[in-house]
C-alpha cells in the first residue's frame, strides 16, 4: 500500500517548497483535512478529491478554530508527527498552556490572578487580562480600575520593557526583539527583528520545550525595566516564516524528520 505524507497548515509557497526538496508521495493542505483512524492506520482526504488516502507521517503547522479534536485524534494514532501530537494537544489551550508551563520555567514567579464570566475585578495598579486561545496580541485587554469581561480570564500585572521571543527548532535557538505601535508587541511588526539570545531565556525555553516534549516551540517573556524576566506566553506553533533564517532551518528540519 502506498503511504503518503501530509503536510497541514502551510499556505503555498510554503508547502510547495516543502513538497519540491520531499522525493516521496505528499498531501498538503493549507486548512484542516478530514482524517481516519482505522485498525491504527490514519488515512486523509486526498489533496484534490475526498477519497482517503493512507498516511505514514505528518507535519503540522498553524492554529485553526476548532483544530483541538484534530490534534487528539493524531495523538490518538500515535504515530509519527512533527511536532508530537500529544504535546500539541497538551499546549493547544492557550491559558491551561501557560499554567502548565509553570511547572517548568524558572520565570513565572509574577502573581496571576483569574476572573470569571461578567465577575467585575477591581484593581488599582495596572494589569493585563488574558483569554480565548489565539495569539498574536489578540484576546489582551489592559487596565486599571474594574474590569469585566463576558469570558474568563488570567490577570497579569502590566509590567514595563522589552518583549522578546525565543525560537526553539531541534537544536537551533533564535531570539527575536518583538515590537509594535502600542504596548502590544509581536513578530509580525515591521520593526521586530533578531537579537543577541540570553543564555538564561534560552535555558528556561529548553526546560519548558522538554517539559511538554515539544521539538519546535516559541516562548515569549518580558524583559522588565528592572532587569527581570517573567514568562508571558507559550507558543507551541510559533511562526516560522517571518524570517528567512528560520524558515530555512525549519525546512532543513522537517526534511531531516521526514
Amino acid at each position: 500500500m502506498r503511504e503518503y505524507t501530509c503536510i497541514v497548515g502551510f499556505d503555498e509557497p510554503e508547502s510547495g517548497i516543502l513538497q519540491q526538496r520531499l522525493d516521496m508521495p505528499i498531501i498538503a493542505h493549507d486548512v484542516l483535512p478530514g482524517i481516519m483512524l482505522k485498525d491504527g492506520q490514519l488515512w486523509v482526504e486526498g489533496g484534490r478529491s475526498a477519497r482517503m488516502l493512507p498516511v505514514s507521517k505528518m507535519v503540522f503547522h498553524g492554529i485553526f478554530e476548532n483544530d483541538l479534536d484534530f490534534l487528539t485524534g493524531l495523538a490518538l494514532w500515535g504515530g509519527p508527527c512533527l511536532p508530537n501530537a500529544r504535546a500539541m494537544m497538551d499546549c493547544r489551550l492557550k491559558l491551561p498552556c501557560l499554567i502548565r508551563a509553570l511547572d517548568y520555567t524558572r520565570f513565572g514567579t509574577s502573581p496571576r490572578g483569574y476572573v470569571g464570566p461578567y465577575v467585575r475585578f477591581d484593581s488599582d495598579t495596572e494589569r493585563v487580562a488574558k483569554w480565548g486561545n489565539w495569539h498574536c496580541g489578540e484576546n489582551k485587554a489592559r487596565f486599571t480600575g474594574v474590569w469585566s469581561s463576558e469570558n474568563p480570564a488570567i490577570i497579569e500585572h502590566y509590567l514595563k520593557g522589552q518583549a522578546v521571543r525565543v525560537v526553539v527548532i531541534g537544536d537551533r535557538y533564535w531570539q527575536i526583539r518583538l515590537e509594535g505601535d502600542d504596548w502590544l508587541k509581536s513578530i509580525h511588526h515591521a520593526d521586530a527583528a533578531l537579537m543577541e539570545l540570553d543564555g538564561e531565556l534560552l535555558d528556561d525555553t529548553l526546560n519548558v520545550r522538554d517539559g511538554f516534549g515539544l521539538e519546535i516551540m516559541a516562548n515569549d517573556y518580558i524583559v522588565a525595566e528592572d532587569g527581570t524576566k517573567h514568562l508571558l506566553e507559550v507558543n507551541h506553533i510559533p511562526n516560522v516564516t517571518r524570517f528567512l533564517e528560520i524558515w530555512e532551518a525549519y525546512c532543513d528540519y522537517v526534511v531531516e524528520w521526514i
